[in-house]
């Protein structure tokens, strides 16, 4: 999973040198938005290394609608990629560090908010794409700061998208509707996961740090670059706060833990933070008022977990988080464990484990009474109950499902 060729390493950091409009109450991962005309509600569950984005239900059996290709253009950025020296460079140890040996062709993705369209965030050609979901024909495309696009969030209002881009070092916000660029603020090194908060006024970032690299162990975290949480508003784009783990983390006794910030949640009064970190398989209580830790709470741990951390998917032991409606139960994805499951937000203690074939994302239905995870090994989605703790169904997917989001599509669109 780590790429091992320290000179392609050395020579590319040298180059180098909720849901569907965010969420439920900024913190979970449910549409507020009222549904476009003529559209249905959908999940779009973006298959990383097939470069499509499967379309199933929202509620009942999960089925299948669709299937939508998010690289019409393929061939074209891939001439455009080899004809560069150094977008090859850069495009190639994508490939073979976070892309464990596969491009990385879908990310993240939203639709638009007029639900004609689905818009996608592709790693390996660091850049932004609209999709006409009727059509298949591209709308608009954005190159990002850098060479890889990250994780995105979307304006409770629908119309600004927060891009991670994460060799870029920033944040970049578009306009979901042209993908013109309208601001952008600095973040930690390699920024991730994005969340728009306090009514869509900020905009959360982490920034995780150097994962693609094999210097792993404890002695070693000081290669991993600069990990920070950063606010800014969403607005003006100006930086309001960071926040470094590292100390809180020492204040509580745990110099062992990193301070690499993964899938966050935040609870429904907004005043807490939970996080995964690199490395670790459990969760992180933050209390934003009081900026400490204020909990740490272990999760069970796999007797088939790699004693090697250099073997862990881009240093994620865990990643993958999502919280219930009523805010008292979270779903957490063990990654590198093979299992979900539902965890007490009053006792950070696991209900059962579900195996699950290396789950990449944790999210909420529409109701917000269900947690749908995607298993990036077996190439499926999996429904949980968040009140029981069991397991729903699964369904089929494509190649490395990893995000999954609420959205639309048009009324009666479907494909074989």
């Amino acid at each position: 999973m780590k790429n091992k060729n320290l000179f392609l390493k050395w020579s590319v950091n040298a180059l180098f040198a909720s849901i569907a409009f965010t969420s439920l109450n900024s913190h979970a991962t449910t549409s507020v938005m009222p549904a476009p005309a003529n559209s249905q509600q959908v999940f779009f569950v973006g298959n990383n290394w097939d470069g499509t984005v499967t379309v199933i239900r929202p509620s009942g059996d999960f089925g299948k609608i669709g299937v939508i290709n998010m690289v019409p253009d393929r061939k074209e950025r891939l001439t455009e990629i080899h004809l560069n020296p150094i977008k090859l460079i850069a495009y190639t140890y994508i490939q073979s560090t976070a892309g464990e040996g596969n491009d990385q062709l879908v990310d993240d993705m939203y639709s638009t908010p007029d639900g004609k369209s689905v818009v996608a965030s592709r790693p390996s050609f660091a850049d932004i794409v609209s999709i006409n979901i009727a059509t298949g024909k591209i709308n608009w495309r954005t190159p990002i700061e850098g060479f890889r696009a990250d994780h995105m969030a979307v304006s409770p209002d629908g119309q600004r998208l927060a891009v991670s881009a994460s060799s870029g070092n920033v944040v970049q916000v578009l306009d979901i509707n042209t993908g013109k660029e309208l601001g952008r603020f600095a973040t930690g090194d390699k920024p991730h996961e994005n969340i728009f908060f306090n009514g869509g006024t900020k905009i959360l970032n982490s920034a995780i740090g150097n994962v693609e690299t094999s210097m792993d162990a404890a002695w070693q975290d000081f290669t991993k670059g600069k990990r920070l949480l950063t606010i800014a508003d969403a607005n003006t784009f100006k930086v309001l706060k960071t926040i470094d783990f590292r100390p809180a983390l020492d204040a509580v006794g745990r110099k062992d833990l990193s301070n690499a910030v993964r899938p966050i949640v935040l609870s429904n009064d907004e005043s807490k933070i939970y996080a995964q970190i690199s490395f670790f398989n459990g969760l992180i209580e933050y209390d934003l008022n009081q900026n400490k830790v204020t909990r740490i709470g272990q999760l069970p741990g796999s007797s088939t977990i790699p004693s090697d951390r250099t073997k862990y998917v881009n240093d994620s032991r865990h990643h993958g988080l999502s919280i219930s409606a009523d805010g008292e139960k979270l779903c957490v994805a063990g990654t590198m464990d093979d299992y979900a499951t539902i965890v007490n937000r009053s006792t950070l203690k696991a209900g059962k484990l579900i195996a699950a074939g290396k789950p990449y994302w944790a999210t909420q239905s529409p109701d917000g009474k269900s947690c749908v995870i995607s298993e990036s090994a077996a190439d499926v989605v999996t429904v949980i109950d968040f009140a029981t703790g069991e397991k729903v169904l699964s369904v089929p997917v494509g190649n490395h499902p990893q995000r999954v989001r609420i959205g639309y599509a048009p009324a009666g669109w479907s494909t074989p």
